[in-house]
């Protein structure tokens, strides 16, 4: 089973390593002890929204990137071909027949 924390911390540790910092370092400027930080990329914390976004500003990588990498590396451990997500390029009959007469038909508009 794939554990996103891990695959977060692995891919942060990485990020940290490529740019020869330390543990202590990435702490500081991210203003998060050492130890949660090293829990973090051992994948044995759960890194908060929050502690995410100042961990990659520290590292001065964009979240998205981050992001990114953990996703492709979900997918490769779940043999899954990433793929562009299929959206619709019409609108349901009963939301344009709604739309038509004025309304929204179930979002609770009139």
């Amino acid at each position: 089973m794939v554990l996103l924390r891990r695959e977060i911390g692995d891919v942060l540790r990485d990020a940290r390593q490529r740019q020869g910092r330390t543990l202590r370092e990435v702490s500081s400027a991210a203003r998060v002890s050492l130890g949660y930080l090293s829990e973090v990329e051992r994948g044995q914390k759960e890194a908060s929204s929050e502690l995410l976004s100042s961990i990659c500003g520290a590292l001065d990588v964009p979240m998205s990137i981050v992001l990114r990498e953990v996703t492709e590396r979900v997918a490769l451990s779940e043999g899954t071909d990433l793929q562009p997500l299929s959206v619709p390029d019409t609108v349901p009959v009963d939301l344009a027949d709604g739309m038509a007469s004025g309304g929204l038909v179930g979002a609770g508009v009139p």
